[in-house]
């Protein structure tokens, strides 16, 4: 199954703590805000995620369970 991290921008304070929790997919702009990377992940990166995910102080972020459409069996 794959996986994309979403953040929600309204909700965001910019606190920066899904960056250090899942660096391997969040990286900060100049002014402390997540740039979240679009393409999908798979199970391995999963614990971090929800890790991210469920110590954002602001519910920020989403998790999302993509998926296999026509033609991407496995993808």
């Amino acid at each position: 199954m794959r996986h994309r991290l979403r953040v929600n921008p309204i909700a965001c304070a910019g606190h920066g703590l899904c960056a250090e929790l899942f660096p391997e997919r969040v990286r900060l702009d100049d002014w402390g805000y997540p740039i979240v990377a679009p393409d999908p992940f798979d199970e391995r990166l999963l614990p971090h995620a929800r890790r991210a995910v469920d110590h954002c102080p602001r519910l920020a972020l989403l998790l999302e369970r993509l998926e296999p459409g026509p033609g991407r069996a496995g993808a």
